[in-house]
């Protein structure tokens, strides 16, 4: 009855404003979110899909998904290996790991920003900065100095 395979078509699935969808959700097209989403979304990496969160859609989970547009509610982090638009109402709660980001006066995050380059996290290794080392070194010494007083 629903065959899956060879299937062409695209369509765009809504979660409507009176609805509240519980679960994971798996699309590969386009997904509008209206309503309010508690579980993860995904779409295949490097495809054309994308997710609109609109300014009353709320999810509550991970979304993976190649294109995002969000003006609402994000609790949980989002990762995108293409395009992240975050609109004026946008408000996220966790990291966002993006490829390429717009982001308009007025969107909220509260978490991290981590590029990913070609959709992977890019790893900057910690170096102390040579002021910090400068600082730590006369730091040391003027406390051997105070030692060297007191004795």
């Amino acid at each position: 009855m629903f065959k899956k395979e060879g299937r062409s078509e695209s369509g765009t699935t809504l979660v409507a404003a009176n609805c509240e969808l519980v679960g994971d959700v798996h699309f590969s097209d386009e997904l509008l979110v209206n309503g309010i989403v508690k579980g993860n979304i995904y779409a295949q990496s490097g495809s054309k899909a994308v997710v609109r969160i609109s300014e009353k859609g709320r999810v509550q989970g991970e979304i993976r998904v190649p294109r995002i547009i969000v003006n609402g509610e994000v609790f949980g982090d989002i990762w995108s290996d293409k395009h992240i638009e975050l609109a004026a109402k946008a408000a996220v709660k966790g990291n966002v790991y993006y490829h390429l980001i717009e982001m308009v006066q007025g969107a909220r995050i509260d978490g991290q920003l981590v590029h990913l380059q070609d959709g992977k996290q890019e790893v900057a290794e910690s170096k102390p900065a040579k002021a910090a080392e400068k600082a730590d070194e006369d730091a040391a010494a003027l406390v051997t100095a105070v030692k060297n007083q007191t004795a």
